[in-house]
């Protein structure tokens, strides 16, 4: 059974809503700093800190894409955005954006350790709300 990850973006995130292009170049960011880590310490940090290429079908254009992997431990992660309505604590309702990252059937357990470093990478730097894979829930925004 796949199993499902979300950061929501709250109104106090960094931004409100969200493309699946915005999400490949956080992914690209992600890429030059490890690599630039990997330059620091003489190893090729960046093929073992995102072991993934980003690939993306006709029908999920726009909506979602995954990153599939050719190296032994890894196999595939599913990333998408929708949105939901949400109700603050005055009742109001709201239409809430959201990512989802999900865990095939076929991730392996270097997927889901991938996965949870992405999902705190992308909730910090969005100022997020993420909610694990485990039901835990992280705040990476400004709470009054």
């Amino acid at each position: 059974m796949s199993k499902n990850a979300y950061i929501k973006l709250v109104p106090s995130s960094a931004q409100q809503t969200i493309t699946t292009e915005e999400l490949k170049e956080l992914f690209q960011y992600y890429k030059e700093i490890t690599a630039k880590t990997g330059n620091q310490l003489d190893w090729n940090y960046d093929n073992a800190a995102f072991p993934y290429e980003i690939k993306e079908k006709d029908e999920g254009k726009g909506v979602w894409f995954y990153l599939q992997s050719e190296q032994d431990r890894y196999n595939a992660i599913l990333i998408g955005v929708d949105r939901e309505l949400a109700r603050d604590k005055d009742g109001e309702d709201w239409e809430q954006t959201y990512i989802q990252i999900t865990l095939p059937e076929t991730a392996t357990a270097g997927d889901k350790g991938k996965a949870n470093e992405f999902c705190k990478f992308m909730g910090k730097k969005l100022q997020g709300e993420l909610h694990l894979f485990n039901g835990r829930i992280m705040y990476f925004y400004p709470r009054k």
